[in-house]
């Protein structure tokens, strides 16, 4: 058994997978083992896969019920194992200290504690050229957070094995808005710790419809207001919540006490849902976000 198992989900990759693949030869931390589930990928990524030989990559297939339940049937299987667990997307290059800094960072937690490591990235276009940085955050990660925000990209994500046990407790089959959110959440709900390093340790490819996973631009700005506007939010936390309140006894009594309060509030009216988020001190990461949020409360959009 390697120390950690990266699980990446394919589909149709080809174009930029051999740059992935590279980098994870060039990482300091060698101690893995790559774990793909492909999607139903035409193109030659399966072949390119099976030509991968730093670490002959052990290949299925997917559920092909999008991503989150492609990323979820890797986290949760059995038959993967390991100490350490790094989500990977097909089109990124990771820097060669990405798992080393996880690492080294979940090695520091107590025994037991569910932990979960992210960070900023840099953004990268099609022909390899930088683009600039992810959003910066400089709050706290929390729980109070993670009802309303999902900080880190699931490219950036490493956790350790009592996270990956709350992960298959809620079951491939979760019906949550994404892999990474939901990671957050579970790790955070329970008193887990999360760590978002300010360094950039994925270089973010930019391309097609990943453009808009970057959060920079007023393009992006633009797009999330609409979506909240639509009502996205507010589906994606009717989602979270459900999917969490089997987990409600295995939070910490504070969280416990948060969640009931949060989920309560997003019921009243005007004034006791002011009230109500206000006492839960639920919060995002910057200013621009912060407003969102504070619409969203008044429109009863989350």
């Amino acid at each position: 058994m390697s120390a950690l198992a990266i699980l990446m989900c394919t589909f149709n990759g080809a174009r930029f997978l051999p740059a992935q693949l590279s980098s994870f030869a060039h990482q300091s931390f060698t101690d893995w083992r790559l774990f793909v589930s492909d999607d139903g990928s035409t193109d030659e990524t399966r072949a390119i896969l099976a030509r991968y030989s730093n670490s002959p990559a052990v290949i299925r297939d997917g559920p092909r019920q999008g991503f989150v339940a492609n990323f979820l049937s890797l986290a949760c299987d059995p038959a993967i194992a390991g100490h350490y667990f790094a989500y990977s997307d097909q089109d990124d290059i990771w820097e060669p200290d990405k798992l080393a800094r996880a690492v080294r960072w979940i090695d520091g937690l107590p025994s037991g504690v569910p932990g979960m490591y992210c960070s900023r990235t840099s953004l990268i276009d099609e022909h390899d050229r930088p683009c600039g940085f992810s959003p910066l955050f400089r709050r706290q990660p929390s729980f109070r957070n993670a009802l309303v925000q999902s900080i880190a990209g699931g490219n950036t994500i490493v956790f350790n094995q009592a996270t990956r046990e709350l992960l298959m407790r809620g079951g491939s089959s979760a019906q949550v808005p994404s892999h990474d959110w939901w990671t957050y959440l579970l790790t955070t709900a329970v008193g887990g710790q999360v760590h978002y390093d300010a360094i950039p340790t994925v270089r973010y490819r930019m391309h097609g419809e990943n453009a808009v996973g970057s959060n920079v631009g007023w393009d992006n700005r633009l797009q999330r207001l609409k979506m909240l506007r639509g009502g996205q939010l507010k589906r994606w936390t009717d989602m979270n919540t459900a999917a969490l309140t089997p987990f409600r006894s295995h939070m910490t009594s504070e969280n416990r006490d948060l969640f009931d309060l949060f989920c309560a509030s997003r019921k009243q009216g005007f004034i006791g849902r002011q009230i109500g988020f206000l006492r839960t001190g639920v919060y995002r990461q910057t200013r621009l976000d912060g407003l969102g949020l504070i619409l969203a409360m008044w429109t009863k959009k989350i």
